[in-house]
């Protein structure tokens, strides 16, 4: 049986304030949120739509301290920016709050608190690294290495982003501060622990057997996973000067772990909305009554499916989601969005290069969501889908009828007068649009939605050519009355239902038919403009994008492209010294991958089988990113053949094959080029 709600709280993924917004966070998380936000609005539903900006953590102190700057600083620069970005661009959100904000820092304390006194946490005492230069315990980002599993010798105290393996700074070799360089000590201390594994069976109970059926496939496929695999305690402190400072006896020089602070920013976001407003907050977080869903990006399926209702489950009082529809990943003209090599659309550049055109973003990060698997933006697809689809198909549709309504009853409604069986038809399919469109964003399937109400306007375009009003008018004019009629009732059923999707043509569109904002319940009918209603003068809806304007923008990145190259020029300092007896121990060999396929669960993990022509061995590499199973098998290869076996998510890995980085980051085989024996030695 489906609930019913009598509110709902919707929340989206809080952008981290140490840069601006690009596309992938658009078409991600904040695009489908408002698309649903304003469609509830659109229903009478009592909605508030929550946003705000991430404001503590490590990358924004290392952004600071490589500026020389407060944290501050740092966030209330790109907070300001954000939130403008996001109000120029019409994402409707009721409160765009803030993490640093004093009722933030309450409202986080008083969860903790409150957890700490019902004694959810434990306690636990551990060896940490300590720069004792700038007497700073540090964080896993501020501590780098060698990987123990890959050997790149840049890997955080968290993650090898060569390899993708998780880590923990014990792991690495050769650690140093990234605060000073110096190599840092171990030292004594004590941490707070949220003990996930308790709730294993409350969240089976809840997801695994409650939301099989109604979640996304990649959300429940993820979080699926993480739970067959055995949760474990995670630490909710941290030693750090910036955030949410622990309230709590012996947690000096401690605050709250980022990932358990940022969710806690819907809560005092919403709360800030209702000091504000006057209206009450409690309900929208703790009446079962109200639907709670989160719009986030893949990489945060696990916080907010895992870690944060067992997080709101613990403190007793408040709901958990409803729904968490993730998206996966947008590309940019098919390479990673990368904010370090600004390979990106920035939404700022973008309000700025293309003024009034909005509308046009939105509809092509809609109709080409990342929806259930990575997708690609290119310049030339957005100019395509302008051009050919709201140029083309819904603007010409509206263009024709308004000019022709114009010029034959000087912009009124004209009578509708007698319907024939094809204008019956689609008096009909009109009716039929409302709740087809409605079932799409029910479920979350917005590029479905969008594509409905794009053949809404198919419908009245081929309506409109198929009959031919300017033919007909010197014949029989009371039938084009009919036509002109039935084809304005389809432009404002457009109007209304382009709302969620294209709020600023759905705006521009009420103005040209001189109609008042409905209700989502008004569209689905072809009486909405009554006979000799006066129509305001037609505009153009949409605008032609031209060729150059979008080389100039694939100009721009190939130009991204080239600084980056350059700026990777210049070779990396050799490593330290070795004797040549030392080199003599290294025993690389030519050799064949005969099987090759993805390591399950991972992005970057292949696992190989290569003939070395001594054996066939078993060697995992992280280079799933930029080679497919099937178009390596065959290929020649160097490998290290005499370094130790590791474990690597299970799998014993017994050997290295060569790979080169080239300026992009890209990892390329270092093979021979001649055809040599496998096993033969490289000297």
């Amino acid at each position: 049986m489906t609930k019913k709600f009598d509110r709902y709280t919707i929340t989206s993924a809080l952008p981290y304030a140490n840069g601006p917004l690009h596309i992938g966070h658009l078409a991600g998380v904040y695009v489908p949120a408002d698309i649903y936000a304003r469609y509830l609005r659109m229903k009478g539903k009592d909605v508030i739509f929550i946003g705000g900006s991430d404001e503590h953590g490590v990358p924004i102190t290392i952004k600071a301290r490589q500026e020389g700057v407060d944290p501050q600083k740092i966030v209330d620069r790109y907070h300001e920016q954000i939130k403008k970005s996001f109000e120029e661009f019409g994402i409707s959100f009721d409160v765009y709050s803030r993490t640093s904000a004093p009722i933030h820092h309450k409202t986080a304390a008083e969860f903790f608190k409150k957890l700490y006194k019902d004694g959810k946490f434990i306690e636990k005492t551990n060896m940490q690294y300590f720069d004792e230069e700038t007497q700073h315990f540090l964080a896993d980002r501020y501590i780098t290495g060698i990987c123990p599993h890959c050997g790149y010798d840049k890997a955080y105290g968290d993650q090898c982003e060569n390899c993708g393996t998780s880590l923990s700074p014990l792991d690495l070799k050769n650690p140093k501060s990234a605060l000073s360089g110096n190599v840092p000590v171990l030292k004594e201390t004590k941490h707070w622990y949220l003990p996930l594994d308790q709730y294993e069976d409350w969240l089976k109970e809840w997801i695994l057997e409650g939301h099989k059926n109604d979640w996304k496939v990649n959300v429940y496929g993820q979080v699926k996973s993480w739970i067959d695999q055995g949760l474990q305690p995670r630490a909710v402190t941290r030693d750090l000067d910036w955030g949410v400072h622990v309230p709590a006896e012996g947690a000096e020089g401690k605050v709250l772990y980022v990932w358990f602070d940022a969710p806690i920013g819907y809560i005092s976001a919403t709360k800030e909305w209702s000091e504000k407003t006057g209206k009450d907050w409690v309900p929208y977080w703790k009446d079962e009554k109200s639907k709670l869903v989160h719009f986030i990006g893949k990489d945060n399926i696990v916080f907010h499916c895992i870690i944060f209702p067992i997080m709101l489950h613990a403190e007793g009082s408040y709901i958990v989601p409803e729904n968490v529809p993730a998206n996966e990943f947008l590309n940019l003209e098919n390479d990673k969005i990368s904010t370090s090599r600004n390979w990106a659309v920035w939404l700022h550049e973008y309000l700025e290069e293309f003024p009034g055109k909005q509308d046009v973003l939105r509809y092509v990060l809609t109709a080409n969501a990342p929806e259930t698997k990575d997708n690609d933006f290119t310049w030339k697809d957005f100019q395509a889908r302008n051009n050919n689809e709201l140029l083309a198909i819904f603007g010409n549709f509206v263009n024709r009828t308004l000019v022709l309504t114009q010029k034959y009853f000087d912009s009124k409604v004209p009578a509708q007068g007698v319907l024939d069986e094809e204008t019956q038809k689609v008096v009909a399919a009109i009716a039929a649009y409302p709740n087809k469109i409605s079932s799409s964003i029910d479920r979350y399937r917005f590029r479905e939605a969008l594509g409905e109400l794009m053949n809404l306007a198919r419908l009245g375009n081929k309506y409109l050519t198929d009959q031919e009003p300017w033919k007909l008018i010197k014949t029989d004019e009371e039938k084009v009355k009919t036509i002109l009629n039935i084809s304005l009732q389809i432009a404002a059923n457009l109007a209304i239902l382009s709302e969620p999707f294209l709020p600023f043509s759905a705006k521009k569109l009420r103005g040209m038919l001189n109609m008042p904002e409905h209700k989502w319940s008004d569209a689905g009918t072809s009486t909405l403009l009554e006979s000799g209603h006066q129509l305001n003068k037609a505009e153009l809806l949409f605008e032609r994008i031209e060729d150059k304007t979008i080389e100039a923008q694939i100009q721009k990145l190939m130009d991204t492209k080239k600084e980056n190259e350059e700026e990777a020029v210049t070779a990396k300092p050799s490593k330290e010294e070795i004797t040549f007896d030392e080199f003599m121990k290294v025993d690389i060999r030519t050799g064949t991958i005969l099987e090759a396929e993805v390591v399950p669960k991972t992005k970057k993990l292949l696992k190989l089988k290569i003939d070395t022509g001594i054996d066939e061995r078993t060697v995992v590499s992280g280079i799933a990113e930029y080679y497919k199973p099937e178009d390596i098998i065959g290929k020649k290869v160097s490998i290290l053949v005499n370094l130790a076996p590791r474990k690597l998510r299970g799998i014993e890995s017994q050997g290295m094959i060569l790979m080169a980085e080239d300026a992009d980051g890209r990892l390329c085989f270092v093979s021979p080029t001649e055809d040599v024996s496998d096993g033969s030695e490289v000297k």
